[in-house]
């Protein structure tokens, strides 16, 4: 079981929360002037990146707030949590030490 931080509840079990799709975003400016096509990307395409990727969750069973995270989706881990409407926040910094830490180890295997 995963343990999820609400930002307004604290820590809780997966169970209580939903996924809500990739966070940030943005709504076309004017929906009514996109082709089919335009519409179809924006309503169903979304990234598909490895490793940190930010979206929306829902706390369903708890304050039923929506928040936004940060979860590695190799791992599985948060590395954080945040209210909508915040700007996704550095998640490089985290990663950071476990790059020096491959790159010295690969160091001293030379």
């Amino acid at each position: 079981m995963l343990l999820i931080s609400c930002p307004n509840c604290g820590p809780r079990d997966e169970t209580e929360f939903h996924y809500g799709g990739q966070a940030h975003v943005e709504y076309p400016k004017d929906p009514h002037a996109l082709s089919d096509r335009e519409w179809a990307q924006f309503l169903f395409y979304r990234d598909n990146d490895r490793g940190a990727y930010a979206e929306r969750w829902s706390h369903s069973l708890g304050c039923r707030k929506w928040f936004n995270a940060v979860r590695d989706t190799v791992t599985y881990d948060f590395i954080a949590v945040y209210p909508m409407g915040q700007a996704r926040p550095d998640t490089h910094a985290a990663a950071a030490p476990q790059t020096s830490s491959t790159t010295e180890s690969e160091g001293a295997v030379r």
